[in-house]
């Protein structure tokens, strides 16, 4: 799948879409500013890709702070059975430009 431009994923956000997305910064800068995501550090994905098992299928937003670890991430998930990964493009950075 294409990745999702922060425009496109704040849209969908504002019109109430139910998204799975999974940040894979680390806590401090989740504490700092967050989507409301799942907290799922890089360096902890392949020991939490069990407990995600079950969206395999679905459409799975990551993201990071600039999109180099959402890249790695989804291409890591995408290795190992996920269909639908979107890394965020220009991760928050590109989120918070919108405000």
């Amino acid at each position: 799948m294409n990745d999702i431009t922060a425009e496109e994923l704040k849209q969908r956000l504002q019109n109430g879409e139910n998204l799975l997305i999974i940040d894979v910064r680390e806590p401090y800068e989740y504490e700092e500013y967050n989507l409301g995501a799942k907290l799922i550090p890089l360096g902890e994905i392949r020991e939490k890709l069990d407990e995600l098992s079950e969206f395999a299928d679905a459409e799975i937003v990551v993201h990071c702070r600039s999109g180099a670890r959402s890249a790695a991430a989804k291409a890591y998930m995408l290795q190992n059975g996920f269909s639908k990964v979107r890394s965020l493009l220009g991760g928050v950075i590109a989120y918070q430009a919108l405000d």
